[in-house]
């Protein structure tokens, strides 16, 4: 089956496993060109190795995933590193380099990636953290910054390249209510800014019906719901529920199965 045109990404039947223990059984969905797609789910639920899946870093067991056309679950070497250089990839755990600079850390794809002489460089790098708001801090070791400012960061070399497609892991996670709404803000400014498409992993709600234009709820490894922000918020699918309106119990449970507590205590 041809990929559409439309679509930025197009993942059907994908099944992958971490030895016996299954994370995707079948995950099929689209990421339409130009828009923000939310992908959410609890931890564990896969989210993040899809990213992976997307990138190349796996390949799935079963199941065919497309990027701006290409199969990647069938490239290697070169054409694989071609497609990658339309990629932009915020980690989780932000993945700067620690003993170098800011500007360091931005300069390093465009030196890896590019010949550009190296006052165009400056010039790019410079850009790229006024956008995110930090272009006093260029001189700034990764050490000296504070956790937003990281993600600012992380975030500006994850555009660096003004890649087709930036992909964001948990890039909420561990944030101050202002931080966090900066990040959020960026992504969707961004993406619009640089005509690119995104998606954003995450478990959190309240950002990501904020930001997103369309939304993926994945659980037991496929997608369970998909849609506009405010039709999933009315989704009368139990599980889709009691994750959009962050309830402990419910298909979900907050409590992992075990015996009575009287019992286990032994109280009878």
């Amino acid at each position: 089956m041809q990929p559409t045109p439309g679509n930025a990404v197009e993942i059907r039947d994908v099944h992958f496993a971490y030895n016996e223990h299954a994370v995707l059984r079948g995950l099929t969905l689209d990421v339409p060109r130009g828009k923000v797609v939310g992908i959410l789910g609890t931890s564990g639920s896969g989210k993040s190795t899809l990213l992976k899946l997307i990138g190349g870093q796996l390949r799935p067991a079963r199941g065919t995933i497309h990027v701006d056309g290409e199969p990647v679950h069938e490239l290697d070497g070169g054409p694989l590193y071609a497609l990658r250089r339309k990629m932009g990839m915020m980690f989780q755990t932000s993945g700067l380099f620690t003993d170098l600079s800011v500007f360091e850390n931005i300069a390093f794809p465009i030196r890896e990636h590019t010949d550009l002489p190296e006052d165009l460089v400056r010039s790019l790098v410079l850009m790229k953290l006024h956008a995110v708001g930090l272009r006093g801090a260029h001189a700034l070791r990764v050490s000296d910054l504070s956790g937003g400012m990281t993600r600012r960061v992380a975030l500006a070399r994850a555009i660096a390249m003004d890649p087709m497609l930036a992909m964001y892991d948990e890039p909420f996670a561990g944030l101050d209510p202002i931080s966090l709404n900066v990040i959020a803000d960026l992504i969707r400014t961004l993406n619009d800014a640089l005509g690119a498409t995104s998606i954003v992993v995450t478990y959190d709600v309240t950002e990501s019906l904020k930001v997103a234009d369309l939304l993926y709820v994945v659980a037991d490894g496929a997608v369970i719901a998909s849609g506009a922000p405010a039709a999933l918020r009315e989704s009368r699918d139990p599980r889709v529920h009691q994750f959009l309106h962050m309830e402990p119990d419910g298909p979900v449970r907050f409590h992992y199965p075990g015996a009575p507590l009287r019992s286990e205590l032994g109280l009878g």
